[in-house]
């Protein structure tokens, strides 16, 4: 029974007047979620860039899928790259057209070793890059303008060959729209043009010699890609061989997974952390209201009043620290991502207003879980005690 007039006020009244009462623990509480939050938050929109950008780095490594004609020595292709059989040109657009496939990328070339000029050199036409439907991604191979050429580093160096100059190659006339930088590599000695313009000099319409492509397949659990590639590209071109260069694909692989480790260890630490923190500030409340709980329980309080009472505080601690949170965290990720991944910042880092919706429902439940074991300190405590002891 209570006393008239000492009925207790509404549930409400009583955390705003807490929170009023302690303003620097409730401050310390939202300052917890918030930093949780918005570490998530600029982790978050940083991981996406962070993947994207290594997947962008790692594309500069080149191609690590290989298709070939059928018949082709593959013991001469690992040796020297390239391969006398071609397929037809057609086979390219055959391999894009599925969407649910684990390659991406797909450049048809037609390469021959020739004789010009007094050197052995490596002629090369490159047709435009495609993507299966749902995976457009941006070219890794600048597409070259038919009727240009780009001529590698010693060619152009032995020849005294300059941009803007005409070349005549087995009767085949074109520009030279860029000589290349040294590459210490087979691209030194190779000149690049339009796939047509080479299939034109080589008298072989139609004709490819060579699919590249880059797998997507760095975190399927498996010690085999391949073969997962080659069934898939056989129930489409049962005519061809498919080689996987396993350094690149493997190193592809290993760096994705790092930084998705690196995240995945970070984050839930944050987390953990900020829980701790708002449970230890919740803690140190109930100490400090140890003789207020008595007086409660004695006014009417039930337990499931006092409860309620923690709780709710905690609850507005979750909205007010994940408002503030998003606001941080998406400040941020705009603020410093462009900056670290300069590649991808502008077609990645963007504001995820979709994690807003999450962070509330989520960081409020994170604060009343976080606060639910000195709730529960609260309501075990014996009025008669406290009261004894006031």
């Amino acid at each position: 029974m209570t006393t008239p007039g000492l009925y207790p006020p509404a549930l409400g009244g009583l955390i705003l007047r807490e929170i009023l009462h302690r303003k620097a623990t409730f401050l310390l509480s939202v300052l917890a979620v918030a930093v949780a939050v918005a570490l998530f938050i600029s982790f978050f929109t940083a991981g996406e860039g962070a993947e994207r950008e290594t997947a962008r780095l790692m594309l500069s490594m080149g191609y690590n899928l290989h298709i070939v004609p059928e018949g082709t020595d593959r013991s001469e292709f690992l040796l020297t790259g390239l391969t006398d059989k071609t397929m037809p040109q057609e086979y390219l657009e055959k391999l894009a057209t599925p969407s649910a496939f684990s390659y991406n990328h797909l450049l048809g070339t037609l390469q021959r070793k020739i004789s010009w000029q007094g050197l052995e050199i490596v002629l090369t036409g490159l047709a435009a890059e495609v993507c299966p439907p749902g995976q457009k991604q941006p070219p890794m191979v600048e597409p070259i303008p038919q009727g240009a050429a780009y001529v590698g580093y010693i060619i152009a160096d032995k020849l005294k060959l300059k941009a803007g100059q005409i070349i005549e190659i087995m009767g085949k006339k074109l520009k030279i729209a860029r000589c290349l930088f040294e590459q210490g590599g087979v691209d030194d000695i190779r000149i690049q043009c339009h796939l047509k313009d080479t299939q034109e000099i080589l008298n072989l319409p139609g004709q490819i010699s060579e699919i590249q492509a880059v797998d997507c397949l760095c975190f399927v659990d498996t010690n085999d890609p391949v073969s997962i590639l080659r069934k898939e590209v056989a129930s489409i071109l049962p005519d061809v061989q498919v080689v996987q260069a396993k350094p690149i694909a493997t190193a592809r692989a290993k760096q994705r997974q790092m930084i998705q480790s690196v995240f995945a260890v970070i984050v839930p630490f944050i987390v953990i952390a900020c829980g701790i923190w708002i449970g230890v500030l919740a803690a140190i409340n109930v100490r400090d209201r140890y003789q207020e709980i008595g007086i409660m329980r004695a006014l009417g309080y039930g337990s499931g009043k006092i409860t309620a009472l923690f709780l709710g505080k905690a609850v507005i601690v979750g909205l007010l620290g994940a408002f503030i949170g998003f606001l941080a965290g998406t400040y941020l990720g705009l603020h410093f991502g462009p900056e670290i991944f300069k590649m991808t910042a502008k077609t990645v880092i963007k504001p995820q207003l979709s994690l807003l919706a999450w962070s509330l429902i989520f960081a409020p439940l994170f604060a009343a879980v976080s606060s639910f074991i000195p709730a529960m300190i609260a309501v075990a405590y014996d009025p008669a005690v406290a009261l004894r002891e006031e």
